[in-house]
């Protein structure tokens, strides 16, 4: 299918900078492909000068493949297509001198961060926890963190002085020490790197010529000003979104990076997508008289060459387990009707817990369902184990890996130990390592605790010299027999079945080690360091299991749901306090506070999920603490609808018309059987 006029001037255009406003269902993840193929064929600029960023791992994935598709795998392989945090990796592995790091650093992730601001408070700040949670402050002081990086400050910038400011000051030390970097320590410490030495952005402005950036709108401050410098010689790059799907502010994405591009690049090339090839011209018209009721820096308005498709229906029911008991009546007779598959049909809300009630009746009407957000793979404890052995044969300087080891297997070495070399290590400013190879440490120990301390650095010295000696493969093959690992999880895991589960899925990690370094599925070979670095970072972003092939009917957030999209949709709670979310809107505690905006782009990012056909439901009453019922308020944004695409069904009109239509899809079902038979 050819490109239509704007997606095609969207691809043209290479002269400058370059926004192009993509709605949902435009076509965008084909305008930036097709535009890195026309930068190498048309444009000749070279394969390696091209860098393409998004934000996860998957969205990276399909362009590469997308990529690899139309060049070839070679060409592909010269592209850097990758994550803001892969980028960000790259460049302080290759810059890591001027860091004050050593080559092969490791990366902390949020437990080894957690864990390290509860040390610091415990050991020097321990008067703030008389009057606080010590799991909700340690909480608050990373988010602090993670705010003040993003913003760009180091510790120095923070004025006044505060607890805090100076508990960021201790992480940040403790860290440097230990020859580390947190995950986003990746964009902050690589933005301040480019700003703060013109060598080092020059090189790097040289390098990439031209760059694109996908989902443009969910860039923080930090991203985007790495972006900035990035291209500050040639300021020729393409950046593709939809302000309109910017749902991520509580997390520090800026809508307003838009606007900013418009005032910081005069000459800024705006080109909208507005043809949306995925849903019907009554969903279309819906959400687009939704969003309008948002200011825009840019107007757009979405339209189809699609049917007009069934109106949406909107229905009331009476409770949260009444709108979960009509849903699955809506999809059991759709499905049965039409024998389309489980996995056409998406339920989508605002917050995790909304889904208990959704997974029960499913369960009970026996159809299959997969909720998103399981536990992730990598937050299994033998693979956080197995991470942190590879993580410190990489660095043996890496203290939180380091202690999470140094009893797993066990081997005799207890607190007393640790102990020692914690004070000798805070003492000289040196990491527990090099206090555990230091004789004038190991000497105050007893022999007992000399030899379990002298084994664990003998087996972590042979360890690391399959690295010296190039013979990576053989460690990640071979590593869980060398540390004792399987037996391990047979004399402390108590069911069989279990024992099971967690050998396999160590077998699973050191095989995934394994193919990062034979450069399996298209990927260029990488020794032992490199892949568990990526490794690290897959930990760190995929923090969902992805089972999205499974024939079930899909439940998840709005939140999870962007970028994806489902013949039938089915978006639940649509009431005030649910969407627009409570939190998000003006109370006595809090007068001010006013996110309704973003809220309406969550209700925007639904409907536009749908292609076929949108379902919303409602429930009128929720039961208070004191078990008596109250009344909910339908959505304000159920009123912003145009009334011309809707059919709404009142609480009993809603009740009476689908139980009359599911017992007619019911007898009908029961005559095809009768036939049948």
């Amino acid at each position: 299918m050819r490109l239509n006029d704007a997606q095609q001037e969207a691809v043209d255009y290479i002269s400058g900078p370059c926004l192009v406003l993509a709605g949902a269902g435009s076509g965008k993840t084909r305008v930036i492909t097709t535009k890195i193929v026309s930068l190498i064929h048309d444009h000749y600029i070279r394969p390696s000068s091209i860098c393409a960023l998004t934000f996860t791992n998957k969205a990276a994935a399909e362009m590469r493949d997308r990529v690899k598709a139309q060049l070839g795998n070679d060409i592909a392989q010269e592209i850097t297509i990758s994550t803001f945090h892969s980028l960000g990796l790259n460049i302080l592995k290759e810059e890591y001198i001027h860091l004050g790091l050593n080559k092969n650093f490791t990366l902390f992730d949020q437990y080894d961060s957690l864990k390290l601001i509860k040390d610091i408070i415990r050991e020097k700040y321990s008067q703030l926890l008389v009057d606080n949670s010590e799991k909700q402050l340690i909480e608050d002081i990373a988010a602090d963190i993670s705010n003040w990086k993003t913003n760009l400050q180091r510790p120095e910038d923070i004025e006044p002085k505060t607890i805090r400011a100076q508990i960021y000051e201790a992480y940040q030390a403790y860290i440097q020490a230990c020859n580390s970097a947190d995950f986003e320590d990746l964009i902050f410490k690589t933005t301040l790197l480019l700003r703060d030495n013109p060598e080092v952005q020059k090189k790097w402005n040289e390098r990439f010529r031209y760059l694109l950036v996908d989902e443009y709108q969910d860039t923080n401050e930090t991203q985007y000003q790495l972006l900035k410098f990035l291209t500050n010689k040639y300021k020729c790059f393409t950046v593709v979104g939809d302000d309109d799907q910017s749902i991520y502010a509580w997390r520090g994405a800026r809508p307003e990076n838009i606007k900013a591009l418009s005032e910081d690049y005069p000459n800024l090339k705006v080109i909208k997508l507005e043809q949306n090839y995925r849903s019907t011209e009554h969903i279309l018209n819906c959400a687009n008289k939704l969003i309008s009721n948002n200011e825009h820096i840019f107007n757009k308005t979405l339209y189809t060459k699609s049917n007009e498709g069934s109106k949406i229906q909107i229905m009331e029911l009476r409770t949260e387990s009444d709108e979960a008991d009509r849903v699955v009546q809506l999809i059991l007779a759709h499905q049965f009707r039409n024998r389309t598959e489980w996995k056409d049909y998406a339920v989508l809300y605002r917050s995790n817990s909304q889904s208990r009630p959704l997974e029960k009746a499913f369960r009970e009407a026996r159809i299959p369902c997969f909720i998103s957000g399981g536990t992730s793979f990598f937050e299994q404890v033998e693979i956080k184990d197995m991470l942190s052995w590879c993580r410190v044969i990489c660095n043996p300087y890496d203290d939180m890996a380091l202690l999470r080891v140094i009893n797993i297997p066990r081997r005799g070495i207890g607190h007393e130990t640790i102990n020692t070399l914690f004070n000798h290590a805070k003492a000289i400013g040196k990491s527990l390592y090099e206090c555990a190879i230091n004789p004038n440490v190991t000497k105050e120990l007893i022999p007992k605790q000399k030899n379990a301390l002298s084994d664990f650095v003998v087996l972590l010295t042979k360890l690391r010299t399959h690295i010296l000696n190039k013979s990576d493969i053989e460690l990640a093959e071979n590593l869980p027999e060398l540390i004792g690992y399987f037996a391990y999880i047979k004399a402390n895991t108590e069911s069989k079945i279990a024992v099971e589960i967690k050998t396999k899925n160590v077998k699973v990690l050191t095989s995934w080690i394994t193919d990062l370094l034979n450069g399996k599925k298209g990927t260029k070979a990488r020794n032992f360091i490199e892949a568990v670095d990526r490794l690290g970072l897959r930990e760190m972003m995929d923090r969902k299991n992805d089972d999205q092939d499974n024939n079930a009917v899909q439940l998840m957030t709005l939140h999870a749901s962007k970028g994806l999209e489902f013949p039938y949709v089915y978006l639940i709670g649509m009431e005030e306090g649910s969407l627009p979310h409570k939190n998000s809107l003006p109370s006595e505690e809090n007068p001010d506070n006013d996110n309704v905006d973003e809220e309406r782009r969550l209700a925007y990012v639904g409907i536009t999920r749908a292609r076929k056909q949108l379902t919303i439901t409602l429930s009128r009453e929720t039961l208070g603490r004191n078990g008596v019922p109250s009344a909910i308020a339908p959505s304000r944004f159920l009123k912003e609808l145009p009334v011309e695409d809707i059919e709404y069904y009142p609480l009993g009109a809603s009740l009476e018309s689908s139980r009359e239509q599911y017992m007619s899809d019911f007898d009908e079902a029961l005559k095809q059987l009768e036939a049948i038979l």
